[in-house]
């Protein structure tokens, strides 16, 4: 009998086409597939809680597939590793029942923006933070992001080849901390569409920077037009911190690399 097994996944994502498979070969799941398959001496599909886009990062994305072999949980984490490049691992294994479903289980989804306010670009740092050289303003940023907590139609921040059926989703909180010239804001919700935190940071800084009011948040949620919103800000800096599954699966949170990340 196939046997079902999640998988948390930390990753740099600046050297690949984003999570989804494609033909290029130069996504996440394409290399995690090849090294779960070598491991594994068969064919192995996983399915993610959530796709990231190119140069997007994760501390925890959690995958699921099923697998007739059977080994303990630390030989998939060591095993998979070895055949992974070195800015992709495995961070730990565990099986599941098979009603265990990595995306259509989880309950809410964790983002977070690391931001780099400098009058001079990243350099050691370049493709893990966004950048602003303008300074921001704390208050600013959080009566901004107020207007975007709750339930809302999300049309202005969505990406025009976004496919989800609704643009209503629910953010539940938007935190917003500094440490020395990092800024960090996170993210959670019940989902997010299609390069909508992108397109909501984009909103965010012209607001912390003082080039927009934080009540200008409120009117592009209410045009539901993404002509009214700012550009895409850049994927630098973005990290999925992982979905939020109920305590009946009994799975990891997070993983060593919360405790990096500013």
């Amino acid at each position: 009998m196939p046997m079902r097994l999640a998988l948390g996944i930390s990753y740099n994502g600046q050297a690949y086409d984003g999570w989804q498979s494609q033909p290029s070969g130069r996504t996440v799941q394409d290399h995690l597939q090849a090294a779960l398959s070598r491991f594994a001496a068969q064919p192995v599909s996983a399915l993610c809680a959530g796709r990231t886009d190119a140069g997007v990062h994760a501390l925890m994305q959690v995958v699921h597939f099923d697998t007739e072999l059977r080994r303990e949980s630390f030989s998939w984490v060591r095993g998979t590793n070895t055949f992974l490049p070195p800015d992709i691992a495995v961070q730990w294994a565990q099986p599941v029942p098979d009603a265990f479903h990595s995306r259509a289980s989880a309950v809410a989804r964790r983002y977070a923006y690391v931001v780099l306010e400098s009058p001079v670009r990243p350099s050691v740092e370049a493709g893990r933070v966004g950048w602003v050289f303008r300074p921001l303003d704390a208050d600013a940023l959080r009566a901004g992001a107020q207007h975007l907590l709750g339930e809302h139609d999300f049309t202005s921040f969505r990406a025009s080849a976004c496919q989800a059926k609704s643009p209503v989703k629910t953010i539940a909180r938007i935190e917003i901390a500094r440490r020395g010239g990092y800024w960090r804001i996170e993210f959670e919700a019940n989902a997010f569409l299609h390069h909508m935190i992108r397109n909501i940071m984009g909103c965010l800084l012209l607001v912390g920077q003082g080039l927009q009011p934080p009540e200008w948040m409120r009117e592009v949620l209410a045009a539901r037009d993404r002509d009214a919103a700012a550009p895409t800000f850049m994927p630098d800096g973005l990290y999925f911190l992982g979905p939020v599954y109920g305590p009946e699966w009994q799975l990891p949170s997070r993983t060593a690399a919360y405790d990096w990340l500013p």
